[in-house]
């Protein structure tokens, strides 16, 4: 009598498997022509912009540095004299119009920020649309705020070149930025420190507050410095507005006139006078040194309060 083994028929052949192409990094590595040529490509467009940059900001300099005087802080806008024309409207008009930029912005942001972190139900229908509305929005041009803003003024009755209303173009500029700063500073935050607030017994609401939120605070920070620091150099949507080029008074209200150092710059950059020119770049280095100070203290507040966890 025949084994088992023996009735068993025999296992039908595999089908021959088609030999694998190599991947296209195996082909062409970083030792490759193509590779090599789109690197040093990569790096002479890098060093030519950052020549042309440094050019500018040098001709800036030199150009500018005569002026860098008590005048340019202390003295108002003058086409009579331009010698002694200064940018004191200009800085207070930023400080003003950023001030309401960052109490509008700011609030709202973290809140919904917090909202959509913490306690949105990402299956909704309206929380995707939310989701998907930020990524665009954070991508907007600048004018397009400016825009909106404008017609929101007109509708409500609004003066168009005031205060109020340039902060609220800026805040409506760098909310999405703030938003999306402030979650991921959220989602660095540990889940155990959330599990272990709700264990002892404490709502969502005082888990956000007590421990998630106060964790997040240097991320936090960070983003929204950076984001204003973006605002105090934009012009396109304050222009857009009604921002005046050239105001001798300093802004006493959210709804007086204003002007800021971006606008009072590109005034003075398209006056004939070769003093406003002059004016101009110095200007354009307190300009510069203001957002540089901004974009230092969000480096220092993430390297010293940032937390490893």
């Amino acid at each position: 009598m025949a084994a088992l083994s023996d009735l068993t028929p025999p296992p039908a052949p595999s089908p021959a498997q088609p030999p694998t192409r190599p991947l296209r990094a195996e082909r062409h590595g970083d030792d490759s022509p193509a590779s090599i040529a789109f690197l040093v490509a990569l790096w002479l467009t890098l060093l030519f912009a950052c020549s042309v940059l440094a050019v500018l900001l040098l001709d800036a300099f030199i150009s500018g540095l005569p002026r860098l005087d008590g005048a340019l802080f202390t003295a108002y806008a003058s086409t009579i004299n331009p010698d002694g024309a200064g940018a004191r409207a200009a800085i207070l008009g930023s400080v003003w119009v950023l001030g309401v930029t960052a109490a509008l912005a700011i609030p709202l942001g973290v809140a919904a920020a917090v909202y959509l972190e913490e306690f949105a139900d990402n299956q909704r229908w309206y929380n995707r649309l939310i989701e998907a509305n930020l990524q665009n929005l954070a991508a907007v041009p600048a004018i397009i705020y400016g825009m909106l803003t404008a017609g929101v003024a007109l509708a409500v009755g609004l003066r168009r070149g005031v205060v109020l209303a340039g902060g609220l173009a800026l805040a409506l500029l760098i909310l999405p930025v703030i938003i999306i700063a402030t979650r991921e500073a959220l989602r660095a935050v540990p889940s155990e420190i959330r599990q272990a607030s709700l264990a002892l017994g404490a709502t969502p609401l005082t888990t956000v507050w007590r421990q998630t939120l106060p964790a997040a605070v240097p991320g936090v920070a960070t983003g929204t410095i950076l984001a204003l620091s973006r605002a105090m150099g934009e012009a396109a949507p304050l222009l857009l507005l009604g921002g005046a080029t050239f105001i001798t008074y300093d802004p006493d209200g959210l709804l007086s006139g204003f002007t800021t150092l971006p606008i009072q710059i590109f005034g003075w950059a398209g006056r004939p006078q070769e003093e406003l020119r002059t004016v101009a770049s110095a200007a354009i280095m307190v300009l510069l040194v203001l957002l540089l100070a901004m974009n230092t203290l969000a480096i220092v507040i993430r390297n010293r309060y940032q937390k490893r966890w």
